[in-house]
């Protein structure tokens, strides 16, 4: 783990905008006039899929992916100029909102500069012609490490964003470039600016065995700890898919989500969302809108800062293609409210200086995080159960912070919420974890 990584930044709220399908124009300005409601659901980062040119060789999609990019330092024209967002990096640090970068180091586009420049930077064919690693990734080709010159280079990129005005950068597969390149760029970027924050895109457990049996150096979540402030969960986000569909037990989930406290630094950080640009939307996945909010809502609550893609609070269905024009359909922010109120719920003190207990899996979920005298108390209704349940508090009236509506215990009992529901609240004593038969162990 990075030994500088600050405490606070598990309950960062952050904002991911693919720019191109962001607005009616597929501008910065369509970001920039959307600021303030952005700032109003409680946003700390707002991260930037890749602005810069995209390859035209191989390109996928009539406009093609932003990682395939040409040029690290320049600007992609169809989003606006150099000047429209450094503007937009203003007002978004005028709002007191930070700016993430999205930066792609394990490849770049067929035409980029560096490919014309030092085609000995890249993996080759025995013909010499540059390749990917990954064959469905036909739109790029590989970056090759160590390299000296290359390292210098890259490092001078993220120097030149940092100056810009980026306050982080997510990662694109950081597994796939050597842990010592980012150890090295953490150090020599310090130098321009400090505390930026670093995420890591760790990549699914699968992908890291099927690489390194072919060969190929990647990285695990633990090594990248060493350069990273965070990483991603999908080393746990088959077992998360699983358990949404419904195919396997949400104790399951829960089990490895318990799992991750004993199997990384004490002080890891780990990002929790239900979709991004490359998942389905949660609205699709989920079995219903219901189960898809009470998973919203377990994300959120779960420790960890809480990402949220464009479009999500709009409970939209659909996933934005990464190749051609295909814009959020934004309706009527349905769930703008609702994530607002999860967003803002990561600032509470419970959550801060806390501690998160899992008290119960079915037939729903039930999670505290609680002090020594404060504490918030979840349910989350991720089956469609009904009737009551029993819980840990005592019997009154407390108002549920999520819709704001009086849920009443009696006889340490409460009526299951539809989706999720979340108190504040006071707890006798502490509260008692579920089994868990990953931890449960005879030591001798």
């Amino acid at each position: 783990m990075a030994n500088d990584t600050p405490s606070d930044y598990r309950n960062l709220v952050i904002y991911q905008v693919f720019v191109r399908n962001y607005g009616p124009n597929g501008k910065f300005k369509d970001v920039e006039d959307d600021l303030e409601r952005v700032r109003s659901m409680g946003v700390d980062v707002v991260y930037f899929l890749p602005v810069h040119p995209i390859g035209t060789v191989q390109r996928k999609g009539s406009l093609g992916s932003p990682y395939s990019i040409v040029n690290y330092r320049a600007i992609n024209e169809e989003l606006g100029t150099k000047e429209d967002f450094k503007r937009l990096v203003g007002k978004i640090h005028d709002m007191g909102m930070k700016v993430m970068m999205d930066i792609v180091f394990n490849h770049t586009a067929h035409d980029s500069v560096v490919v014309n420049e030092h085609p000995d930077w890249f993996h080759q064919d025995a013909e010499g012609k540059p390749v990917t690693t990954v064959p469905e990734w036909s739109d790029v080709i590989d970056l090759k490490y160590p390299n000296p010159q290359l390292s210098e280079y890259l490092i001078d990129v993220l120097k030149y964003w940092a100056d810009f005005g980026a306050d982080g950068f997510r990662c694109d597969v950081a597994p796939l470039v050597p842990i010592e390149f980012w150890e090295k760029a953490r150090k020599a970027v310090a130098q321009v600016k400090e505390e930026l924050i670093w995420l890591a895109e760790s990549v699914h457990t699968e992908f890291v065995i099927s690489r390194r049996r072919n060969g190929l150096e990647t990285a695990s979540d633990c090594e990248l700890y060493r350069a990273f402030d965070m990483t991603y969960d999908y080393e746990i986000w088959p077992t998360w898919q699983r358990a949404v569909t419904g195919m396997i037990p949400p104790a399951d989930y829960i089990d490895l989500v318990r799992l991750q406290d004993g199997i990384y630094p004490s002080n890891y950080v780990k990002m929790r969302c239900v979709e991004n640009h490359d998942q389905p939307r949660i609205m699709r996945l989920a079995p219903s809108s219901v189960q898809a909010q009470a998973w919203t809502a377990l994300s959120a609550f779960t420790e960890g800062p809480f990402l949220f893609y464009a479009g999500q609070e709009s409970a939209s269905n659909h996933r934005p293609s990464l190749f051609d024009p295909d814009p959020v359909e934004w309706g009527s922010y349905s769930l703008q409210d609702f994530i607002t109120r999860l967003a803002r719920m990561k600032k509470e003190l419970p959550q801060q200086k806390g501690q998160l207990t899992f008290t119960m899996v079915e037939p729903v979920i039930q999670a505290v995080w609680y002090t020594h005298n404060e504490c918030l108390f979840g349910i989350f209704n991720i089956r469609e159960a009904a009737g009551s349940v029993k819980v840990p508090l005592a019997d009154g009236s407390y108002t549920n912070l999520l819709m704001d509506d009086l849920i009443n215990i009696a006889d340490g009992k409460v009526t299951i919420p539809e989706s999720a529901l979340i108190l504040r609240c006071t707890l006798a004593e502490k509260p008692q974890s579920i089994p868990s038969n990953l931890l449960d162990g005879v030591y001798i």
